[in-house]
């Protein structure tokens, strides 16, 4: 019985917007808005990192890597979130969820480390920059970008594998805009105690290594600006980190806050607001914090721009 149940229960329906049907033109537009900005922003990056000789740098190499997971992230939710807006019930296939869910959990769990490379990037450059070149060479930049996308399949792939053991018998109504795994550890019929444990294990892992390499990291830079004796450099060393930082608060808190704390299985007034915030408000922003206040991504754009205003006039 248990099985048939589940056989009619392999369909789900996404509802995270379906109490603003008053507002489904505002959302519809505001989150178009949103994810093209964000294409625009991220892939751009990663065309003008690739194209400009001057960019081949540890620092630009992670931050390319970086806006091109953001992209991804933005691809897997964004796109079906629009979908709901024009579709009376907002189907979703059991497999078209777990896909969903393995492809963003790859790229957010890819973020962490990448954003933890950053950090330890920046924290060489800054607290020993004679031996920068030597120590970030191309071979360390690659494998810890390898290593970041290797993590984040394994990761996905053994929460996706761990589904398999639920069924669902119950309501098909996911209280979201997005496929996530703890609306269908709620939906199961089957006890999901293994899977919150794993999910609370790995994800709790992998969020103290990355969130503490991103923490040491910092403090050791912020030790050597205020050991600064220009002014100059210290405004702008602090100017730098600040930006980078609230980006990686944004990221890091509202994960934490979604996958790290007792009850997961309590379904939160907050779920949403903190999955907007690092599935669409942080790709958005990454763009503009860690390139848009870099000279070096000045000079490149304002360089391209005169060339094309110079070739116009020809």
């Amino acid at each position: 019985m248990i099985r048939e149940n589940y056989t009619l229960k392999s369909e789900f329906i996404l509802t995270g917007f379906a109490d603003h049907r008053d507002l489904r033109t505002f959302l519809l537009v505001m989150f178009l808005s949103i994810y093209l900005i964000t294409m625009v922003g991220n892939i751009g990056l990663v065309i003008l990192i690739t194209k400009e000789q001057c960019l081949h740098t540890p620092m630009y190499f992670f931050l390319g890597n970086l806006a091109f997971v953001d992209s991804c992230c933005a691809c897997a939710v964004t796109p079906k979130m629009l979908e709901s807006f024009f579709s009376k019930d907002n189907r979703i296939t059991l497999y078209e969820c777990m896909a969903q869910f393995y492809f963003l959990c790859t790229v957010e769990t890819a973020d962490c480390f990448l954003l933890a490379a950053m950090a330890y990037d920046r924290y060489v450059a800054i607290c020993s920059p004679l031996q920068y070149h030597t120590t970030m060479s191309n071979k360390l930049c690659h494998q810890m970008t390898i290593g970041a996308y290797i993590a984040g399949n394994l990761h996905s792939m053994v929460h996706v594998g761990l589904l398999f053991r639920l069924m669902f018998c119950g309501s098909n109504h996911i209280n979201h805009f997005y496929c996530d795994i703890l609306p269908l550890y709620r939906l199961s019929c089957t006890d999901p105690y293994v899977n919150e444990l794993v999910l609370f294990v790995f994800s709790g892992s992998i969020q103290v290594f990355t969130i503490g390499s991103v923490l040491i990291s910092y403090l050791y830079i912020l030790f050597t600006i205020l050991k600064m004796k220009s002014k100059e450099g210290r405004i702008r060393a602090f100017s730098t980190c600040a930006s980078h930082f609230l980006s990686v608060s944004l990221f890091y808190g509202s994960l934490f806050f979604m996958y790290i704390r007792p009850n997961l299985l309590e379904e939160g007034d907050r779920d949403i607001p903190a999955a907007i915030l690092f599935t669409i408000v942080v790709p958005l922003l990454n763009p503009f914090i860690y390139s848009l206040r870099n000279k070096e991504v000045k000079k490149v754009l304002q360089k391209l721009l005169i060339k094309k205003i110079s070739l116009k006039k020809v």
